[in-house]
């Protein structure tokens, strides 16, 4: 597939342009012009790169990718290294952020949804980026946060940290994967029993044990593996594309 291709295709299921993000979106370090294999990741650090580099791939196409605002933009130290890795080796680096946290079918808190058994029932915030919606365990019987904790520490392969009362009746869930902790006060206001995010804040705590809603912090990189995941088997389906994700571990 040749790379203009592959970049109409993702950015037309993705629609980058609806969103006000912290990076580009979309290609961002151009390498060689057809594709075929692609490595995924949720980070373009640089043992995925080695990874990409070892399996001989085309592209890279990863959550998080580089250039983000308010960074030291010189390219020096580890971002020298990183981005001589690739033009060494003629490799695409596609990243989306934003739009892979949103997408209502491939996006991380979607995919969530789907492997922990959530039912989506709307959505709000900026740009909607929190889903909302209830647990498999309801109707008729509401399921417990404690409950909701193991379901997440089993799915997700690492144990969450659960903040506030861990018997409270969960009959309404909100989530967003990654550093969504300053949207857990909008999910109260909708009605949220439990909120779901990746990170955790100091001040989070306290808004826990005051309103009585519980936050579970399930790990920036945990809740943020699925969609490109997701994204890669697609790909992979539709154009017969050689897509392979790489796990490396991060424990935030």
């Amino acid at each position: 597939m040749r790379r203009e291709e592959l970049t109409a295709y993702l950015n037309g299921i993705l629609m980058p342009e609806r969103f006000r993000d912290y990076c580009p979106n979309g290609l961002q370090v151009e390498g060689r012009a057809v594709i075929a294999r692609i490595v995924c990741g949720v980070t373009a650090n640089q043992a995925l790169i080695d990874a990409a580099i070892a399996r001989g791939a085309d592209a890279l196409l990863v959550h998080h990718g580089w250039f983000w605002k308010n960074e030291d933009g010189r390219v020096t130290g580890f971002r020298k290294q990183r981005l001589q890795s690739l033009l060494a080796h003629d490799i695409n680096l596609f990243a989306y952020h934003l739009p892979l946290d949103a997408h209502a079918e491939l996006g991380n808190n979607a995919q969530l949804a789907q492997r922990l058994g959530w039912t989506v029932t709307g959505r709000f915030a900026e740009q909607e980026i929190v889903f909302i919606g209830v647990p498999d365990a309801v109707p008729p019987a509401p399921t417990l946060a404690r409950d909701v904790a193991a379901r997440v520490a089993a799915v997700l392969g690492r144990e969450p940290l659960l903040i506030g009362n861990p018997e409270r009746a969960v009959r309404t869930i909100a989530w967003c994967s990654g550093g969504a902790q300053g949207y857990f006060e909008q999910a109260i206001l909708a009605g949220a029993d439990l909120y779901v995010s990746g990170e955790i804040s100091e001040h989070t705590v306290h808004l826990a044990r005051e309103s009585g809603v519980p936050y579970l912090a399930a790990g920036h990189h945990a809740t943020e593996r699925y969609g490109v995941m997701a994204l890669g088997v697609h790909l992979a389906v539709r154009f017969g594309l050689n897509c392979d994700y790489v796990e490396i571990d991060n424990p935030i």
